[in-house]
């Protein structure tokens, strides 16, 4: 379990994972090795689980961005479809559902004809898959991490 200090040092790095540990210790009135030791705590129990560099898809020409909702021909065929689904650089999330999909996927391609291809050529033809929906997301207006102070 976190307590409040390790809160306000995981909204910090979420903020801005390259925020010093010196920064977070004076805002907060403790040692940075206090929040070195906190951070390291997280670590092995499985709370924090790296750092990551953020791009935008759209300056590097990904004008696209689609989730396309994947019906399974049988639920054990969800391992084997997955393995060909992790092989698609095009496939940047996977999500293992319930409802009406099996399987829900996020996908950046350049263009409508890299999707047209994408679906055509390297989605459809797997197997295991039943049967694809596609939604074009126009634009993204919430993107955010969990907060852990909810």
């Amino acid at each position: 379990m976190i307590d409040i200090l390790d809160q306000a040092i995981l909204d910090a790095l979420l903020l801005n994972a390259r925020t010093s540990y010196a920064e977070i210790a004076k805002q907060h009135g403790v040692s940075p090795a206090t929040i070195h030791v906190r951070v390291e705590k997280m670590r092995q129990q499985g709370i924090i689980t790296g750092a990551k560099l953020t791009v935008n898809p759209r300056a590097l020409g990904f004008d696209v961005c689609c989730f396309i909702g994947i019906t399974l021909a049988r639920a054990g065929d969800y391992p084997s479809a997955l393995k060909q689904l992790q092989a698609l650089p095009e496939v940047v999330e996977a999500h293992y559902t319930t409802g009406q999909y099996s399987v829900f996927i996020k996908v950046f391609v350049k263009s409508i004809d890299d999707l047209q291809h994408l679906l055509i050529e390297k989605i459809q033809p797997i197997d295991e898959i039943q049967a694809t929906e596609t939604l074009i997301s126009l634009q993204q207006p919430i993107l955010r991490d969990i907060s852990v102070s909810q």
